[in-house]
């Protein structure tokens, strides 16, 4: 029985949540004394409150991807892509949070089988001082709604969130501490 491994988990669905999860998970990771990287795909750049050090975000996106040309999308997400495929190779690195990534899936901008590959050849975390790796032991988290059955079915762990009520209903716009 193999007892430690990197896990893949996947936080989909149409509830609130998502990242929020991951980031959540980031919190511990760094309690624990790992290093954290995020990459964001299609969000802006934001505040962040975790400890600069130990986790690391890369922001590719300008907002909504309905508000932004197809092409300027496509070459945001190439540009995430790449910096993610460099990250799950890096070992500085334990846990490696894709945000958002089921959504530039969904919208047919990566392929599946692309992002499957790239986990299962991902590059361990550092685990001593003499920088030795284990290979695959490092942790990775993909949000976004609809989730490829593909990559559902790979992962080692999936949640799906589900909205039963949400303010946006009654015409509240997004809230600062609570959305962002």
């Amino acid at each position: 029985m193999q007892k430690n491994k990197g896990l893949v988990l996947v936080f989909t669905g149409d509830g609130k949540g998502k990242t929020t999860a991951a980031v959540g998970t980031a919190m511990r990771m760094i309690k624990h004394g790992k290093r954290v990287a995020m990459v964001q795909f299609f969000k802006a750049p934001g505040r962040h409150i975790l400890p600069r050090g130990k986790f690391r975000v890369w922001s590719f996106g300008g907002g909504f991807t309905w508000k932004t040309a197809r092409e300027v999308n496509r070459a945001r997400v190439a540009a995430a892509w790449k910096k993610c495929r460099a990250l799950l190779r890096d070992p500085e690195y334990s846990l490696v949070i894709l945000d958002e990534i089921n959504v530039a899936l969904g919208h047919q901008f990566l392929k599946t089988s692309d992002v499957i590959k790239a986990l299962k050849t991902r590059t361990g975390a550092a685990i001593s001082k003499r920088k030795m790796t284990v290979p695959g032991f490092k942790h990775v988290i993909l949000t976004g709604r609809g989730a490829p059955s593909a990559l559902i079915r790979f992962a080692d762990l999936v949640t799906e969130m589900k909205c039963l009520k949400h303010p946006f209903g009654k015409g509240v716009p997004a809230q600062p501490g609570i959305d962002f």
